[in-house]
């Protein structure tokens, strides 16, 4: 039993899926746990790094399934740090990118908490790689983008207006609601035969993908029973993928 609380917390990202994929210092900080909160996200294998007695709670927020709001969640790291001590976040991929990882360091810190960040891979990067479809590929692209699909708002980013615009490779994390959208903004700017993949369930076994183009994405989604969480990217780094068809004029007209 422990005479003195050091209240702490840190934020741990559990990688893209794989459990082999979290970092050793985030094996470390599970080891070192008063107490582990984790998310949806996040392969239930990694819970095995945490020792016997130490209480592991699932605060994972889902699309409008939430075990716990933000707010709730922010409150439950500050009563748990004071009550316990090191308060170990675990979440999916890295908690800086869309992960709200830094709202809660933020938080934790106005009550003189001390917090500590421990970065993941990345699904944005590792999903896409592991699929086989690299996010940069010289003499294709000079930049990729990372975009949320879905803003707080619950509407479609508006950075992607500017991202089609380019050449870059775009990825954007929780879009698969808004494909449709997606699709038609792509066909305004009259990129129909760029490529496109959708990888659900990257990095595990039960890894699904839907590829080809953006005016043939929709029904081949709808063929592979694509569904959330899923990764989309967009670009012609997506042709160098090994099962991009090569006659696409032969592979349209299957379609139809």
């Amino acid at each position: 039993m422990k005479t003195t609380i050091s209240p702490k917390l840190t934020l741990v990202g559990a990688g893209p899926g794989d459990a082999d994929l979290i970092t050793v210092k985030g094996v470390q900080a599970l080891l070192a746990a008063d107490i582990v909160l984790y998310d949806a996200l996040v392969n239930a294998e990694l819970l095995k790094y945490v020792p016997l007695g130490i209480k592991k709670i699932f605060v994972g927020k889902r699309k409008n399934k939430h075990a716990y709001s933000q707010d709730q969640i922010n409150a439950l790291v500050i009563d748990f740090a004071f009550e316990y001590g090191h308060v170990v976040r675990l979440k999916g991929g890295d908690p800086f990118v869309f992960g709200r990882g830094h709202e809660e360091v933020l938080y934790a810190e106005q009550f003189n908490i001390e917090t500590e960040y421990i970065p993941g891979i990345s699904s944005c990067i590792a999903v896409p790689g592991l699929a086989g479809i690299p996010v940069s590929h010289r003499g294709t692209n000079e930049s990729f983008w990372v975009i949320t699909g879905t803003t707080g708002a619950g509407k479609l980013s508006a950075d992607l207006k500017l991202a089609v615009q380019s050449s870059a490779t775009v990825i954007i994390l929780m879009g698969l609601s808004k494909l449709e959208e997606i699709v038609e903004l792509y066909l305004q700017h009259e990129k129909q035969d760029t490529g496109i993949a959708i990888i659900q369930n990257g990095s595990l076994p039960s890894e699904n993908m839907a590829i080809g183009t953006i005016d043939t994405i929709l029904d081949i989604a709808k063929d592979e029973r694509i569904g959330s969480p899923a990764i989309l990217v967009i670009g012609d780094v997506v042709k160098n993928h090994r099962d991009f068809p090569k006659n696409l004029k032969d592979w349209k007209y299957l379609l139809n």
